[in-house]
């Protein structure tokens, strides 16, 4: 199941030369892991309800164990000060669905446990 690592990041990043050596160097820290960047620090568009004050990553691994060894990895780890000291955000790791989910499905589930 398809797992994805997502950042939801400062809206005005300080951009430097540890930055630059931060994005030039991330994708050889996901590679060995199948991680692919689906959006890459783009302001929304676009925001019907809420507010989004920062830029959105959106990085989609083949299992959350390979999202997981990415973010532990000494390679990856070795980079995380190159932004973090630079860029403010917060990161985190989570599951897709599986294929076929459906949300009628775990709508039954919710409600069947509500009605205890």
């Amino acid at each position: 199941m398809t797992a994805y690592a997502l950042g939801n990041l400062s809206p005005e990043p300080v951009l430097n030369e540890e930055v630059f050596t931060y994005l030039e160097r991330v994708q050889a820290t996901l590679d060995p892991y199948g991680g692919r960047f689906l959006v890459h620090g783009a302001p929304a568009r676009e925001v019907p309800e809420g507010t989004w004050p920062g830029t959105l990553v959106i990085i989609a691994f083949p299992t959350y164990e390979n999202a997981r060894a990415w973010y532990a990895s000494d390679a990856y780890q070795a980079l995380i000060p190159l932004r973090t000291r630079h860029v403010e955000g917060d990161i985190l790791l989570i599951d897709g669905v599986p294929e076929g989910y459906d949300p009628a499905t775990t709508a039954a589930a919710l409600r069947t446990a509500a009605a205890g």
